[in-house]
C-alpha cells in the first residue's frame, strides 16, 4: 500500500496548478456542466458529479438518462487516459461543434481528445496503452484512474475556496432520502 499511495502522491504532485485553476474558472463561468469518462475513468465522473451538485452547480454524467442536452454555454469536461477512446472522441468533437467549452483530463494532451479540447489538465501516469509516460507497479490504468478522482478532488476543494463554500454548506444538499 506504501508504494501505491507515494506514486499516486507522486504522480498528481505533478500535476500544473495553473491548469487546474483554469478549470475552476470555466466551472463557475458553464451554465452546466457535463463529465465524461469510459470505464473506471467513468466512475470517477460520476464522483465528480456528485460533487458539483453538493457545491450547487447543475452538472450530469454523460450517458445517463436523465441528462439534458448540451448547449454553447455548457462546460464538456472528459477524462481519458489515453486520449484515444473512439465513443469519447466523437463526444468530444460534438461538443466542440455545439461550441461548448471542451476540457480534457489526460495523460496525452497531444492525444486526438487533448487536440479538439480547448482547456487541458495533463496527468503524468501511465494509460493503459504501451509506451505511455508515468511507468506504474499498478496494472493497466489504475494509476491514471486514481489520479484522476484526486485531480477531481482537488479541483472541488478550489471551487469551494475560491467561492466560499463550506463543507456544512454542501451537507444541505446531500441526499436525504438514503
Amino acid at each position: 500500500m506504501n508504494e501505491i499511495s507515494a506514486e499516486l502522491a507522486h504522480t498528481v504532485g505533478q500535476v500544473d496548478e495553473a491548469e487546474a485553476s483554469r478549470l475552476v474558472t470555466a466551472m463557475a463561468q458553464a451554465d452546466k456542466i457535463f463529465v465524461a469518462g469510459g470505464g473506471r475513468s467513468g466512475f470517477m465522473a460520476k464522483a465528480f458529479v456528485m460533487r458539483m451538485v453538493h457545491m450547487g452547480l447543475t452538472a450530469y454524467v454523460v450517458g445517463e438518462t436523465v441528462t439534458p442536452s448540451l448547449q454553447e454555454n455548457d462546460l464538456f469536461i472528459v477524462g481519458s487516459g489515453s486520449g484515444e477512446t473512439d465513443s469519447l472522441i466523437a463526444m468530444t468533437e460534438k461538443a466542440n461543434a455545439i461550441g461548448a467549452t471542451v476540457a480534457a483530463v489526460t495523460t496525452n494532451p497531444a492525444s486526438s481528445i487533448g487536440k479538439l479540447a480547448g482547456l487541458h489538465i495533463t496527468i503524468p501516469a501511465q494509460a493503459k496503452a504501451e509506451g505511455a509516460i508515468g511507468k506504474s507497479i499498478q496494472p493497466m490504468g489504475s494509476l491514471f484512474e486514481q489520479s484522476l478522482l484526486v485531480v477531481y478532488d482537488a479541483l472541488v476543494l478550489a471551487y469551494m475556496e475560491q467561492y466560499h463554500i463550506t463543507a456544512d454548506a454542501m451537507f444541505g444538499t446531500h441526499a436525504n432520502l438514503e
